[in-house]
């Protein structure tokens, strides 16, 4: 993929983001599940760093390196032909120059997009100072046009996820926080952990621009999230632990001599996989 391609995507992506469709991203975490994403007609692949973490051998958190990240990411860019966008935790990094080398490997690994998060990884002050996360956006929009592939930057905060300070206060850190990112130079607005439909409408009118919002059991529907406003619709880990979920149900009912056909019925023939990957490689 050559520069003016790659920006071609970023600003596709970017404009999936405006409507008048919800944007519904089903993360992939390899290029099989991206090449299925991308095979039921999805406008872009996002990727979950939970899923790429779990199919390596780490946990979730940022315990995988920048490296083995993008080299996944890399590998699914080079597979598909929509844009995608790279979940990068919290950039692999606390600069603005470590920022500015991430927005740079991105471009490097063919992505157009990332999410960006604000946690620090310790208990004690679980949020990034909000000053220094804008710094950290505006170091990544400007090394990522100055190589030429604007990236597409979901800003998140975790202030629902994690439960940041007393309930009553959350929803307005959370908009003061995602205002301030939108300000910095953020394209779209994440805020994970939440699925009281009430509160996402109220936080749809209240930060100024596109929302993400994580689709969770016992919150919206699809077609209630659109119906609230929400720009952006992502799945996090989900597909793939459900995918793990399957995994084991089908392992424990073979060890204990039970009848899995009916769950191989569900799997999808391997002449189709093997149609898809050739298509990668042509």
């Amino acid at each position: 993929m050559n520069i003016q391609e790659q920006a071609r995507k970023a600003e596709a992506l970017r404009k999936l983001h405006q409507g008048p469709r919800i944007l519904v991203l089903p993360n992939a975490w390899d290029v099989a599940s991206a090449r299925i994403v991308e095979e039921l007609g999805f406008p872009a692949i996002a990727t979950t760093s939970a899923g790429i973490a779990f199919s390596l051998g780490y946990p979730d958190g940022q315990k995988i390196s920048r490296e083995e990240m993008f080299d996944v990411v890399g590998r699914i860019a080079r597979a598909v032909s929509v844009p995608v966008s790279a979940d990068s935790e919290s950039g692999y990094g606390t600069t603005s120059k470590e920022m500015a080398e991430t927005a740079r490997a991105l471009v490097d690994a063919g992505a157009v997009g990332l999410n960006l998060e604000d946690l620090t990884g310790t208990q004690e002050n679980p949020l990034v100072d909000t000053g220094l996360q804008t710094e950290k956006i505006g170091a990544i929009r400007e090394a990522s046009a100055a190589a030429g592939v604007p990236l597409v930057i979901n800003a998140r905060t975790d202030v629902y996820l994690k439960s940041v300070g007393p309930t009553e206060t959350r929803f307005e850190r959370t908009v003061e926080r995602l205002r301030a990112y939108r300000k910095a130079g953020a394209d779209c607005l994440f805020a994970p952990g939440l699925k009281d439909a009430e509160t996402i409408g109220k936080l749809v009118k209240a930060v100024n621009g596109p929302l993400n919002i994580v689709l969770l059991p016992g919150g919206p529907s699809l077609a209630e999230l659109q119906n609230l406003g929400v720009a952006r619709v992502s799945i996090g880990s989900g597909l793939m632990r459900a995918g793990l979920g399957a995994a084991r149900e089908i392992a424990k009912k073979m060890k204990e001599l039970l009848d899995v056909t009916p769950f191989l019925e569900m799997a999808i023939p391997g002449a189709e996989l093997n149609a898809m990957m050739r298509r990668n490689k042509d």
